[in-house]
C-alpha cells in the first residue's frame, strides 16, 4: 500500500531553517496537506508559531489522502496567502519538534546563533571560510532528506542520505489534543498591516532587549507622531522606546545604554536610508521611512492610535525568525491579537537570504516561504499586576 505521505528535499537544512524558526516549543502539531506540511506549535494559548513547508521545497511530493481515515475530500480551508491555514480535515498528529531538529542537523547542519546578536552578523555566511567533512560544497550536493508518513497513527520516518551514508529515523506520533485550536487573527477585522525589512524589526528588539524588559508596548498612528513605536517596559530599567520615524537622514538620534551602565531612560529614534529618492519622493506622507506598506485604520472607539501590550519574553521568541528573514508583516486585528508573518528566501546553497539590503551584496533569488507567530495582548490587569511584580523586586 502506498504511504499517506512522502517527500524528498535535496536540502535538508532548507527545512531545518524554517523549523527551527518555530523551535521554542518542543512539540509540534504536523499537519499534511496537498500544497505541503504545516508544522504549529504554542505556548500556554498565549503564542502560536506556524511554519509552512511548501511542496516546493521538495523534489518529490506525493500526498495520497485516501489511504488515511480522517480525510474526507473537501477542503474548507481558509485562504491565506502564506498558505499556513489549517484544515482538520487533512490528516494531522502531534510530534517531538526538538527530535526532529536533531535529526535534520545529523550530517552538520549549523544551527543558527542564539537571539540577540546583532543582526548583520547573525546570518549565516553563504560560503564560510572553513568547511569540513560534513560542510564541504560536494558533499552538501549530494545531500537529500526523505520524509514518510506510512498511515494514521504510524510514525514519521526521516531518511537523510549524504555521501552514500544513509541514517534512519523514526518519531513517534501522537494524537493532537481536542481542544487544539489557532489563536484566531481576524482578516476581516484587521486595524493594522505593516510591511518592513525584518531587520528593522530584529534590530530595535535586541536593542530593547537589552534592558531586560517583561513587556512590549506597541503604538501606532498614520496621523501623528510617533506614527509606530515600540517601547520596553516593567524591567529593571526605566521605559526604552525605538521609534521607526519619518526622517530621511542615515544616522541614529540616541545612543543605547553602554556595558554595565544603568540608563534612566533610552529614546532612539530609527532612521533608514533606503539608497532610492525616487522611492522616498512616492513614499506616502505619513509612513515611517523604513515601511513599505503603512496602514493604521483603528475603530473610532479606540481613538486615533492604536496601543498594544505583549509579554516581551513571548515576542522575543521570534528572534530567530527576525533574524533569517528578508520581511515581516505586522498585522494587528480588533481584538488586539498580534502576527507577525515572516518571508524568508531560501538559496540553493543552503541559506537564508535574509542579509541586509545595501552591504553589497546582491540576493540572489531563490524559493519563498513563510512562518507565522501570533501573540495574545496583555490585558490592563495583567499588565498592572506584571508592573507591581517587578516594582516589588
Amino acid at each position: 500500500m502506498e504511504p499517506l505521505f512522502a517527500g524528498v528535499s535535496n536540502n535538508a537544512h532548507h527545512l531545518y531553517t524554517l523549523l527551527s524558526c518555530i523551535g521554542f516549543a518542543s512539540k509540534a502539531t504536523v499537519q499534511i496537506t496537498p500544497d505541503g506540511l504545516r508544522f504549529s506549535v504554542e505556548e500556554s494559548r498565549v503564542i502560536q508559531g506556524l511554519a509552512f513547508l511548501d511542496k516546493s521545497l521538495f523534489t518529490s511530493y506525493t500526498f495520497n489522502p485516501t489511504t488515511g481515515p480522517e480525510s474526507n475530500g473537501h477542503n474548507d480551508q481558509e485562504q491565506d496567502p502564506d498558505g499556513i491555514s489549517e484544515n482538520l480535515n487533512y490528516p494531522h498528529f502531534v510530534v517531538s519538534l526538538s527530535a526532529l531538529l536533531e535529526t535534520l542537523k545529523i550530517f552538520g547542519i549549523n544551527e543558527l546563533p542564539e537571539p540577540g546578536r546583532d543582526r548583520d552578523t547573525s546570518i549565516p555566511q553563504t560560503n564560510p571560510v572553513s568547511s569540513s567533512a560534513f560542510n564541504a560544497p560536494a558533499l552538501l550536493m549530494d545531500r537529500s532528506c526523505t520524509l514518510q508518513y506510512a498511515q494514521h497513527g504510524a510514525p514519521l520516518s526521516i531518511t537523510i542520505t549524504e555521501a552514500g551514508v544513509k541514517t534512519t529515523c523514526e518519531l513517534v506520533t501522537y494524537e493532537p489534543e481536542e481542544d487544539e485550536t489557532d489563536i484566531p487573527l481576524q482578516r476581516d477585522a484587521i486595524i493594522m498591516k505593516i510591511i518592513m525589512r525584518s531587520a528593522w524589526l530584529h534590530n530595535a528588539i535586541a536593542e530593547l532587549d537589552s534592558a531586560t524588559p517583561t513587556i512590549l508596548k506597541l503604538s501606532a498612528c498614520a496621523k501623528h507622531e510617533p506614527y509606530f513605536a515600540l517601547s520596553g517596559a516593567g524591567g529593571p530599567f526605566s521605559e526604552s522606546t525605538v521609534e521607526f520615524s519619518i526622517d530621511q537622514h542615515n544616522e541614529i538620534i540616541g545612543g543605547g545604554p553602554g556595558p554595565g551602565s544603568m540608563p534612566s531612560q533610552t529614546h532612539h529614534k530609527v532612521l533608514a536610508d533606503d539608497g532610492s529618492s525616487r522611492a522616498r519622493a512616492t513614499r506616502t506622507k505619513l509612513a515611517p521611512t523604513v515601511t513599505e506598506t503603512f496602514l493604521v485604520s483603528p475603530p473610532s472607539a479606540m481613538g486615533e492610535r492604536i496601543r498594544q501590550s505583549y509579554r516581551f519574553a513571548l515576542v522575543r521568541k521570534a528572534a530567530r525568525a527576525m533574524a533569517v528573514a528578508n520581511k515581516v508583516s505586522i498585522r494587528g486585528d480588533r481584538q488586539g491579537v498580534l502576527s507577525l508573518q515572516f518571508m524568508i528566501e531560501l538559496d540553493d546553497q543552503n541559506t537564508a537570504v535574509g542579509r541586509p539590503v545595501g552591504a553589497g551584496v546582491k540576493n540572489p533569488v531563490g524559493k519563498v516561504c513563510f512562518v507565522d507567530f501570533r501573540f495574545v495582548p496583555l490585558l490592563d490587569e495583567e499588565e498592572a499586576e506584571m508592573d507591581m511584580q517587578d516594582d516589588g523586586q
